[in-house]
């Protein structure tokens, strides 16, 4: 039943719009369904590890992929990346373009790389922009 009822409201949306367009125009419709992002609680600041060489850090408890960077967390899902001002949301869909390079270089294993220590998540969000201005992590790790 959703689906004949979702189908109907698309064609009744759609059909006007096809019916006076030019085929140049025609050409151009674009639809978009975008299915939410399945919901992710996370019930305290969660504790924090640094990926090396990245300055991209991750809740190492949180077995979803969600990183930290730059003030703001990132999460892919399904091909499509969401990015939230706070590790509970509110999650917003971003165009990979708008994905900073250094979450998009995350290897694949960086859960199974060398461990760093745990940081509280209160020092992260404090201390990222300074720690990272003086390659404080680079310095740790010699």
């Amino acid at each position: 039943m959703r689906k004949k009822t979702f189908t109907a409201i698309c064609l009744a949306v759609l059909l006007p719009a096809f019916a006076f367009a030019s085929p140049a125009r025609a050409s151009h419709v674009n639809l978009s369904v975008q299915i939410g992002l399945p919901q992710l609680v996370i019930p305290g600041p969660p504790g924090m590890a640094v990926i090396p060489n990245a300055y991209v850090y991750y809740p190492p408890e949180v077995y979803d992929n969600i990183f930290f960077y730059h003030g703001y967390w990132y999460r892919p899902y399904q091909g499509c990346w969401y990015r939230a001002p706070h590790y509970n949301g509110p999650w917003d869909y971003i165009v990979v373009n708008h994905v900073p390079r250094a979450v998009l270089a995350v290897p694949p294993g960086y859960r199974y790389g060398p461990a760093s220590r745990h940081i509280p998540y209160g020092q992260v969000k404090k201390n990222w922009r300074k720690w990272e201005n003086s390659n404080h992590w680079d310095r740790q790790r010699h």
